[in-house]
């Protein structure tokens, strides 16, 4: 790879990572290419980009940037993983994945400014999807037009009922 390639390449990591919700890091040192292959199915599927560059060309293109907090990380083959939808993608998908797989390692990940050790890219995992938190703010939305609806027909209904019962104790 010639100069201009890797400056090429440093731009292109500069702007993706700039737009990404998320970022997980990765190593999968030991397995073969089918396995890694249906992991990059599965994070394609979901709309997350994963990649694995060279380390000081990644350190280049987050340096002066707020991801710097995880230059650090990058030691040894390193995959990047990013999503530009749901921050919680890469890290749900990563995280099963390496729940059925022993020689893939989570190495960390960066979330709005800070870098996620392991236990904070599990966390970032076990957040709600982006659908189901549209789902619950929806339910929310609506709950409260329909409680309203019900206090305003409780009198009718209550009026009506006692009604039928006068009825049915002046038929008896």
């Amino acid at each position: 790879m010639n100069r201009t390639e890797k400056e090429q390449m440093i731009e292109d990591l500069r702007s993706d990572l700039a737009e990404a919700k998320s970022v997980v890091l990765a190593s999968h040192v030991g397995m073969d290419v089918n396995t890694v292959g249906l992991l990059r199915s599965e994070l394609r599927a979901k709309g997350v980009r994963y990649r694995v560059v060279k380390n000081t060309l990644v350190k280049r293109a987050i340096a002066g940037t707020d991801m710097e907090v995880i230059a650090d990380l990058f030691r040894g083959p390193i995959a990047i993983a990013y999503s530009f939808e749901d921050a919680a993608d890469p890290a749900r998908v990563i995280k099963k994945f390496a729940k059925d797989h022993d020689k893939y390692e989570i190495k960390g990940g960066y979330l709005d400014g800070d870098k996620l050790d392991v236990p904070g890219v599990e966390k970032l995992a076990s957040m709600p999807s982006k659908e189901e938190l549209q789902a619950q703010l929806l339910s929310l939305f609506k709950a409260v037009p329909t409680k309203f609806v019900r206090q305003l027909n409780a009198p009718m209904q209550q009026f009506v009922m006692v009604l039928k019962a006068k009825e049915q104790k002046d038929a008896a």
